[in-house]
Formats: C-alpha cells, structure tokens, sequence
C-alpha cells in the first residue's frame, strides 16, 4: 500500500508540478534526443556474422533477450538511491537509468528494424529521429508512411519528439522506481518494460517485413563520431547480445 501511495504522489507530483517538473523531464527527453545519433548499431550483415545460422526471428529474440538482461542490469544498479524521484529533485541513480535504458531501447527498435529488413532511408541522424519516434510511441516505423525528418533534428520536430518523450516518461516514471521497492524487483521491472516495448515493435515490423534474399543491397551503417559506451551504460560489456556496434 505504502508504495502504490508513493506511486501515485510521484505521478501527481510531475503532473502537477508545474515548470520546474517540466523542466526536470524537458532536460532528460533533451538528453535522450542528444545521444540518439551517438548510440552504435549493428547492421544487418554485421548481426548475421556474430548470430551465424539464425533466421529473423530467433535473431531479433536474441537481441530482445540481451537488451532486456541490460536494461534490468541498469535498474539493478541504483536500486539503493533513496529519494523521490520528482523532478527537478530527481536523484542522479534515476535520470542515468532513465537515459541508460532508453539508449538500450534505442539500440534494440534499430537493430530490429535491421532484422525485420525495414532500415528507414536517410542519414544517421534521419534514422536516429525515426528510431526516437518509434521509441517514444513505442510502434514499429510504417514504411508506407514515412515521418518528415528534419536532417538537423530542429525546429518542429523537435519540439513534437520532446514531448513524445517527455509523455512516455511520465507514462512510466512509476516502473522507474526501484529504489522503492529494492533492486531486485527494480531489475525485474525494467526487464518486463524493455520486453514489453519490443512485442509491440515486433508485430508492427512483422507486418511490412522483407525477406533477407528479397532485401537490395544496402550500405553498412556509419559510425557515429562519438559513439556511446553501450558496455558502461549496462554495466556488462561482455553481453554479446547487446553488442558496441
């Protein structure tokens, strides 16, 4: 009882919280969008070679099953921060976690869209804004109806997938608490969360789904310049499955 009553104080505390509230979840969606383009994704042909004799399917729950073992790794680890998360008192443990996860969430909806063979036209920094798009609605990308990305992630755009983002965190800011509940049941809540998201992403892409011999020629994905440590945000840089890039 003591926790769904802190639950719900927390939600009512960032509903209600007026511009400092807005401003704490503006900072992290702002943060998010940032390391979008930073985060290192493997394409289709690099998966292949590390998964050899996986068809689409197994290889997508491959990846789903690492980045959800690397998403409760992070709700593991600040399972002991103690404070109410109401931003802009948001303790550090919580706004790494929130980012963390979502840069693993990241990574997983572009890998998938790889696998699914649906890689969304345009620059590495187009894609990464239909990658935050897909994240933050948490749907696959509709190759029929493709979002009008501005290359500079400016302007409209940009104002629309902040508050996408900033709505999704407060959707489920509750499920980011586990110092609340300890960090076994934290790990565990991010790990249903992270599983959860990628259903969904998976029947939207199996939908529009092109079989590999059927998929053109694509060019291998570029590195982003200043690529995110995928290792240091999980805390695991050994997990195969979740992969640098």
């Amino acid at each position: 009882m003591r926790v769904a009553v802190i639950r719900e104080k927390a939600r009512e505390g960032v509903r209600k919280g007026g511009s400092r509230a807005r401003a704490g979840l503006g900072y992290l969606a702002d943060r998010i969008i940032e390391n979008a383009p930073r985060i290192p994704v493997r394409d289709l042909a690099t998966l292949r070679r590390q998964f050899p004799g996986l068809g689409p399917e197994q290889l997508a729950d491959k990846l789903v099953a690492g980045a959800a073992n690397a998403s409760s790794t992070v709700g593991a680890g600040v399972g002991a921060a103690a404070m109410l998360p109401v931003p802009p008192a948001m303790p550090a443990e919580l706004a790494a976690e929130i980012t963390g996860v979502a840069a693993i969430e990241l990574k997983l909806i572009a890998e998938l869209h790889e696998v699914y063979g649906l890689r969304p036209p345009g620059n590495l920094r187009e894609r990464s804004a239909a990658y935050l798009a897909s994240w933050s609605e948490e749907r696959g990308i509709d190759p029929a109806k493709p979002a009008t990305i501005n290359a500079a992630l400016g302007g409209q755009m940009k104002r629309e997938l902040r508050q996408q983002i900033m709505k999704r965190m407060v959707r489920n800011l509750p499920n980011l608490m586990p110092f609340m509940v300890g960090a076994a049941v934290g790990a565990a809540m991010n790990r249903r969360d992270t599983k959860k998201l990628a259903a969904r992403i998976r029947a939207d892409l199996r939908k529009n789904q092109v079989a590999w011999d059927e998929l053109p020629a694509l060019p291998p994905l570029e590195r982003p310049a200043q690529p995110l440590e995928m290792g240091d945000v999980a805390r695991d840089p050994g997990r195969k499955e979740l992969g640098g890039g």
